[in-house]
């Protein structure tokens, strides 16, 4: 029997701890159905201090610590509730040499969404390929640089260590743990009983462009306003910051060191942005979408678009539509 640990973190996400349980216990289900023995053992730990002298139970679950655990075969651990993933993993900066001494002892490890930043700051990751919310990837990459992020990435899995995008995504992550532990024929019906799509491998399109507005720099907000107010237009970055004081060098270096990113970048995804929610909230046709986001080229306007999202722009309508 395969023996699989859930470790329940400091504000982890009630969601993804459910789903977890959910499949798993599903697979034990199928098995037991065709007269065999639950394929996985599940078991929840958590820190000694919070369990103290109580037997604390979740889910019908007894809720086991982790200095006293067992060598587990595969760990998981779930997505982060806390908007300051920082302080979320301080609080859970004692869990990390448990999460070492599991994996060195042959066990592997999965995160679900946000729970990356915990398995990368156990520093198993570096040099590793690994994911996140899309929406995280910034933050994950620039406390892991040596972390080789593929942000676009739905499931990655790099020498026994598992990491998905966002919460939807942990589905796919299991799927594919599904098909090494327990064969193709466990996944794909576990794909039916929860509705996955099995093909998915990117979340690009799941993504928002949220730039940083709260910085101090006077030179960069009067750029970001001024693309803001003009991204539409079809001119050039040049044109769009030309009224501002400074060489083209310096206002690009010093945007770059705020916003993690180049002026046109920038101005790109401002475009691709907009574009989006005219594609999903307008019936505008796509050539006005095109006008109104600040393209004039039709072929440009669509390989930059999938580029950036991950699909096309007729692809992106048919997904999201909201009318």
């Amino acid at each position: 029997m395969i023996q699989l640990g859930l470790l329940l973190t400091n504000r982890y996400r009630l969601i993804s701890v459910a789903a977890i349980l959910d499949v798993f216990e599903s697979v034990n289900r199928f098995y037991v159905a065709d007269d065999k023995e639950p394929a996985f053992n599940i078991n929840l730990f958590c820190a000694a201090d919070i369990i103290k002298d109580k037997a604390i139970e979740f889910n019908g679950y007894k809720i086991q610590p982790v200095d006293t655990a067992p060598k587990q075969d595969l760990i998981f651990i779930p997505a982060f509730r806390s908007e300051d993933i920082v302080h979320a993993i301080r609080e859970n900066y004692n869990y990390i040499p448990w999460l070492q001494q599991q994996f060195q002892a042959g066990a592997e490890l999965a995160c679900v969404c946000t729970g990356a930043f915990l398995l990368g700051a156990t520093g198993l990751l570096n040099g590793k390929t690994a994911t996140t919310h899309v929406d995280a990837c910034k933050e994950f990459a620039s406390a892991f640089p040596t972390v080789k992020l593929q942000s676009d990435k739905v499931v990655t899995g790099d020498g026994g260590l598992y990491t998905s995008g966002g919460s939807t995504s942990s589905f796919h992550l299991m799927l594919h743990l599904l098909q090494k532990y327990c064969g193709k024929d466990i996944a794909v019906r576990i794909a039916k009983l929860f509705s996955i799509d099995m093909d998915r491998d990117q979340q690009t399109y799941f993504s928002t462009f949220s730039p940083l507005q709260s910085h101090n720099d006077e030179l960069v907000t009067m750029a970001q306003q001024n693309i803001a107010a003009a991204y539409q237009n079809t001119g050039t970055i040049e044109e769009l910051i030309k009224e501002i004081p400074g060489s083209r060098r310096n206002i690009a270096r010093r945007f770059k060191q705020v916003t993690g990113i180049t002026p046109i970048e920038y101005l790109q995804k401002t475009r691709i942005e907009a574009a989006k929610k005219l594609l999903i909230q307008t019936n505008q046709q796509m050539t006005e979408v095109m006008i109104n986001s600040g393209y004039s080229d039709p072929k440009a306007f669509r390989k930059i678009f999938k580029k950036t999202v991950g699909m096309t722009p007729t692809g992106y309508r048919e997904k999201f539509y909201m009318g």
